[in-house]
This record gives C-alpha cells, structure tokens and sequence, in this order.
C-alpha cells in the first residue's frame, strides 16, 4: 500500500502562487490578445492542483476540491440558466419592448442614469435581490440607455449600483441575511449599521450619474428624432401593450412575497412564453425555438437587430461554462488551505480599527478574485475575523457591514467571478468595461474605510459583552485575563 505522503503547511508566496500565475495569464490572453478567460481560468486551476500535489495531497483529494467548488456555484448556475430563458420568452412575448418603448416615451435622456438606479434600487430594496433585478429592469435599462445614445458600460453602471444598494438594504437578501447570521449580528441592527456607507455612496452615485448624464441632454432635435425612430420600430416589430408590464410586476410581486427565486422565475418564463403565442401571435414551435436558441429578428434598424437577437438557454452557456471553470479553481485553493494561508498573514497586519476593518475589506476582495463566489468572500472572512472584532472591543455588527461593503460589492469587478460572470451574460459588458461607472460599488468600500479611520459609525462593546459573547460562542471563561484588550 502506497504510503500516504505527509501535507506540509502552505507558505504565503506558494499559496499565492497560482492566483498570480492566474492573472498573469487572464491579463495576456483577455487584455492583450483579446481572447475569452476560460483558459487562464483552466491553467489557474491546473497550477493550484500541481502546488496542492507538491504540498502532499493525492489527485483524487483535489478532484474532490474541485467539484465542491462547483457545487457551491450549482444554485447559481441554475438561476443563470433560467435568466436566459426569462430574456428569450420576454423578448418574444413583447415584454421587453413595451418596457422600452415607454421608457423612451417618459424618461429624459439627461435623467436617464439617475431614474434606472432609483428605479433598480427599489426593485432589488423589495425583492431582496440584485440579480433578478438587472435581468428584468436591468434588461430593459440597457435597451432604453442604447436607444438613448448612451454608452453600454454608463448604463451598466447605473444598473449594478441600483441593484447592489438595494439588494445590500432589503431583509430579504441573502447576502445581507449571510453577513448577519454569519457574524451572530441581529439582521435589522446589520441593516442600520450599513446606513453609514451606503446612503453616502448611494448619494455620491446619484450625483455623478446626474452630471454623467447631462451630457445626452443636450442633443436636441436629432436625439428626439433617434428615439421616435426607435420608438416606431419597436411598434411596427412588436404589439405594445401597457398589460404586458403585467408580467414583470408578476414576478417582482412572487419574490416579495417571499416565493424563491427559482420558482418565481419559472413564473415570468411561463408568462412571458404565453405572451409570445397569445399576444404576439407567435406559432408554438417558434416560441420553443426562443426559449432555446433565443430570439431572431431581421428589422431595418440596427439597434432593434442588436437589442432583440439575444436571450434563450443557449446565450447562458458562455456564462455556465465559466462558472464552473472558475469553481475548480476556487474548490483548490478553499479546500487545500491555500486561501487560509492568505488570509492569515492579512490578519497579522491588521492593527487597530483601521486595521481590522481594512483588512476585512481587502481578504473579502481578495477572496471574490480566488475564489469567484460572493458567499464565500463572506463566510470565510467572517469565521476568520469574528473572534478578533469581539476581542478589540468591536461590536460584530462591524464586521457584518465590513464584509458587505468588501465582499459583496467588489463581486461584480473580477471578470471570473459568478457575479461579474452572470452581469456579462445578462447585459452584454464586460466587468472592466463597467467598473468605472459602478460608482456605488466603487465608492463604498473606501467610505467603510474612512469610517474605520475617523471612529465615525463604528460600534464598541463594553468588557463584560465581550466577554459574554466569547463564553457564549467559544466556551471561554470570563475570568480569562488573556482575553483582554491590553493583552490580546
């Protein structure tokens, strides 16, 4: 019987080592000769399992590695699945071009930018959920930017901050339900606590938006003629109906009421395939054919052509297969002990408030770019971290906001991860594109900072609730003097 060869703890440069090797690949093939990341993605995942292979684990353990990290990515992967049948079945039901279509009718190109992030952050406020958000309004948003001349990625940008303040503040998330549970913080205490970051960052967004925005204000008779063109295109290719709106009122109205994401989406599939044969008067087959391969259109105009010929399960494959390319690489470096290694020489920095707090923010991006899973870049901080907010004195709803502000915002700027993966599905631009317009997300991890900085919004606890939290969650005894602030 082989002898099985003892694992050796992971130094910090060879557990860094395969992310490095990692971007270093994604930047020459995405960046500089303009390919897709799926093949960096795999040559990261092939160098993290020689690394785990040299640090004394079998192949079969690092098999495993791997298909748990695509198991963590399966929810997500059936949600993308059913957000491109969703886009198809709208499309060729019509839904989507009504919205469009009285969009351009009663929104200001020069508003344009603040209306969609007011408009997307009360959906994902009432739904709880910034994904179904930007595949419904976020959809048409897009289509109603275009046709208003305004750059894809701008748009983009407004979507994703509308949707993360809003999906970031309802009780109803999951993300903000995770950071919560995770941190033993009261959900509603959590939500509170994070109106210190995001209501400023909600206000920095909105303000730029608006100066971003005046300059398709001002494009007279020939934007007007634009969008009226536009506008009796999409009435000569689609029958417009105010009821169709119906549809998606339908499924924000499920999710509010609490129904899963899956099933609720199931609904507006369902709907919008009805729409298709009874409303536009599609045949069977081609409504099928749309709901696999997506909708097909040949009009005189260009942007008609560009915005409908889109959706169906087959436009999801691009995303699916990166999803789960990026989870092997993650399932390595989460389930080897590649990741802890990295996280515990950023605790060894972390000195004081501002330490703390920034380091949190920094190990929640950093896990979003290892391991390409929001949740994660919430788990694995919060079980490293807790301990040491309670410690300092530091009330955990700290460390609830903390990861919130670094893991689930900075999701959507890595290319590979399943958030940056599944916007790109969804409305067309790429994360690199998009970055510099996602104002909310970009601001508020360096707001959480200042914060952190000044002493204003950050919560301590006295000596007996810390001391009361430790033997209630670790067992420890309160006459421990070890436990001290002076002595930790």
């Amino acid at each position: 019987m082989e002898k099985q060869r003892e694992k050796k703890e992971f130094n910090i440069f060879m557990a860094l080592l395969p992310l490095l090797l990692m971007i270093t690949a994604m930047g020459t093939a995405v960046i500089w000769l303009g390919q897709d990341p799926h093949l960096p993605l795999i040559f990261g995942t092939a160098s993290a399992a020689i690394v785990a292979l040299f640090y004394g684990y079998k192949w079969k353990e690092i098999e495993d590695m791997m298909y748990k990290g695509i198991r963590l990515a399966l929810p997500a992967i059936v949600i993308i699945i059913l957000v491109g049948l969703v886009i198809g079945s709208w499309i060729g039901g019509g839904i989507v071009a009504t919205m469009i279509y009285y969009g351009l009718a009663l929104i200001s190109p020069a508003l344009f930018l603040v209306t969609i992030t007011v408009l997307c952050a009360i959906v994902a406020l009432s739904i709880g959920s910034s994904w179904s958000t930007m595949a419904t309004v976020g959809v048409a948003g897009m289509g109603i930017g275009m046709s208003m001349g305004i750059p894809p990625a701008m748009v983009a940008g407004a979507v994703i901050s509308g949707s993360y303040f809003g999906d970031k503040m309802s009780p109803m998330s999951d993300t903000t339900n995770l950071a919560s549970g995770l941190t033993n913080t009261d959900l509603f205490v959590h939500i509170k606590h994070m109106f210190y970051t995001t209501i400023p960052g909600l206000i920095i967004a909105l303000t730029a938006f608006f100066f971003l925005g005046r300059q398709f204000g001002g494009q007279g008779n020939a934007n007007d003629a634009e969008i009226a063109g536009m506008m009796q295109s999409l009435d000569g290719q689609f029958i417009i109906s105010p009821w169709l709106l119906l549809v998606p009122l339908a499924v924000i109205v499920c999710i509010a009421f609490k129904m899963a994401a899956i099933p609720a989406l199931i609904v507006g599939i369902v709907l919008g395939f009805l729409c298709h044969i009874i409303v536009q008067g599609g045949d069977l087959g081609t409504a099928i054919a749309t709901l696999q391969g997506g909708y097909v259109i040949e009009s005189n105009n260009d942007m008609i052509n560009e915005l409908f010929n889109n959706g169906g399960l087959e436009s999801m494959m691009y995303t699916v297969s990166m999803t789960i390319v990026a989870m092997t690489f993650a399932g390595i470096l989460e389930y080897s002990g590649m990741l802890q290694a990295i996280m515990k020489q950023v605790i060894k920095i972390a000195k004081g408030t501002l330490g703390i707090v920034t380091s949190t923010i920094v190990a929640a991006f950093a896990t979003n770019a290892t391991c390409s899973e929001q949740y994660i870049s919430i788990v694995v901080p919060s079980r490293m971290f807790l301990r040491t907010y309670i410690e300092k004195n530091l009330h955990s709803k700290n460390l609830s906001r903390a990861l919130e502000d670094g893991g689930t915002l900075t999701s959507v700027f890595i290319p590979w991860n399943t958030c940056g993966v599944f916007i790109y599905g969804v409305l067309g631009v790429a994360a690199w594109e998009y970055a510099p317009y996602a104002i909310f997300n970009l601001v508020v991890p360096f707001i959480s900072i200042l914060l952190a900085a000044t002493g204003i919004g950050i919560e301590k606890i006295s000596d007996e609730e810390r001391e009361d939290f430790l033997e209630t969650h670790y067992g420890e005894e309160k006459t421990k003097e070890s436990l001290t602030p002076e002595t930790v």
